[in-house]
């Protein structure tokens, strides 16, 4: 799987500046957004669930020729089954992040990888929210990044679980394109939201400074 600009905007965006011990990706694909945490923070233990099997084994290569290999650890099986474990062993994450699948079952391809991590039959958003209200510890934070026009329903599918959103950015292509993009951060405290605004090109392939700010660290050439 290609690593895509959704990946490499959450995985600058999340905030692991509060300590966090214990960090989980749910459908970690090339394991990308993984990674760049690893590189952004020193938490010890960096858990990746992936239920496609080639993903998997992409993910857990790409760990193993990272500098950060003794951190990171990829589990392949569906996020739900896991959740249910890990609160069985009443363990917890202080911060979860999630580029999930998006689209409905309307737009299904005949590609069974694509439709795994691109639609919402493989994890809908309430799956999602649900496991994560279970194993998201007290202070924890959650971060995804969705369409934007998913935005509310995701916001009040998890404010149904006591998670509620603290930060939120909207992302646009270029300063005249649609917001196509929101990335979002939720805890179970209520707080003033933190909103943002991020517009990632110029034109194309000249970007702005404020995304040349957020991702840089990431980049070869930026």
């Amino acid at each position: 799987m290609k690593v895509g600009t959704d990946g490499v905007l959450l995985g600058a965006w999340c905030t692991v500046d509060n300590y966090s011990d214990s960090i989980l990706d749910i459908g970690s694909g090339t394991g990308v957004i993984s990674l760049m945490i690893a590189q952004r923070s020193d938490a010890m233990t960096i858990d990746a669930v992936e239920v496609d099997a080639d993903a998997y084994e992409q993910t857990v290569e790409n760990f193993e020729h990272s500098d950060w290999g003794d951190r990171l650890y990829c589990y392949n099986g569906t996020f739900q089954e896991f959740a249910d474990e890990i609160a069985d062993e009443e363990e917890t994450y202080d911060l979860i992040v999630s580029n999930p699948p998006f689209y409905t079952d309307e737009f299904e391809s005949e590609d069974e990888a694509r439709n795994k991590a691109r639609f919402t039959s493989s994890l809908s958003f309430e799956e999602l929210i649900n496991g994560v209200a279970k194993i998201l510890s007290e202070n924890g934070k959650f971060a995804v990044i969705l369409p934007f026009k998913e935005k509310e329903r995701f916001i009040t599918f998890a404010k149904e679980k006591n998670l509620f959103l603290n930060r939120v950015c909207s992302v646009q292509g270029n300063a005249t394109s649609e917001i196509k993009r929101s990335l979002l951060s939720f805890s179970f405290h209520e707080t003033e939201i933190i909103e943002e605004h991020l517009i990632i090109e110029i034109e194309r392939h000249q970007y702005t400074q404020d995304y040349i700010n957020l991702t840089k660290d990431f980049y070869l050439k930026m």
